[in-house]
């Protein structure tokens, strides 16, 4: 298969815009963006995320113990795209805060997953990251979604009456 087609299709699949943070053992603060984050298991709670192996940041996060998923909420781009920048200081701005487990977050984030970590499997030229959720903090805002290339947000679907009443708007009554 062409990887420019199967960029092309994937791109097509909506997701959430997430930065996962980290701190390794000598202190360091690392970060990346991703838009694969999915659950995984209820029992126990398991998420995952991938991380390319080639990325500034894969070491950090293989060796991790813990790390931090913030979901990203609308109105945060700015963000994303700085912690898919390499080779900057992805913590310059100052947005990041200490949060559960003195982790890097964003206090405004729509969610924040704080996990230890269950596994880390090889798959492709990408690892995925199994995370086991030990806290979840709700920003109850509308989060950030990344869809064909660019970000955007979820619409919400119209509450059924309202279907109702466009349904029969439409009808010739």
């Amino acid at each position: 298969m062409d990887p420019s087609d199967f960029t092309r299709g994937m791109a097509a699949v909506p997701g959430p815009v997430t930065v996962a943070t980290t701190v390794t053992g000598a202190g360091a603060r690392s970060g990346f963006t991703a838009s694969s984050f999915v659950s995984v298991s209820l029992d126990p709670p398991l998420v995952l995320l991938c991380i390319d192996q080639g990325a500034s940041t894969y070491q950090a996060f293989a060796d991790a113990d813990r790390f931090l998923v913030n979901v990203l909420a609308e109105g945060q781009e700015a963000v994303a795209l700085r912690f898919a920048t390499s080779g900057i200081d992805r913590f310059a701005a100052g947005d990041m805060r200490p949060c559960e487990g003195g982790l890097p977050g964003l206090p405004e984030a729509a969610l924040r997953v704080s996990c230890t970590r269950h596994a880390l499997v090889g798959a492709g030229d990408h690892g995925i990251l199994v995370g086991r959720v030990e806290e979840i903090r709700d920003g109850r805002r509308p989060p950030l979604v990344y869809h064909r290339r660019s970000f955007t947000r979820p619409a919400p679907l119209p509450r059924p009456e309202e279907q109702l009443l466009s349904a029969l708007h439409l009808t010739d009554w």
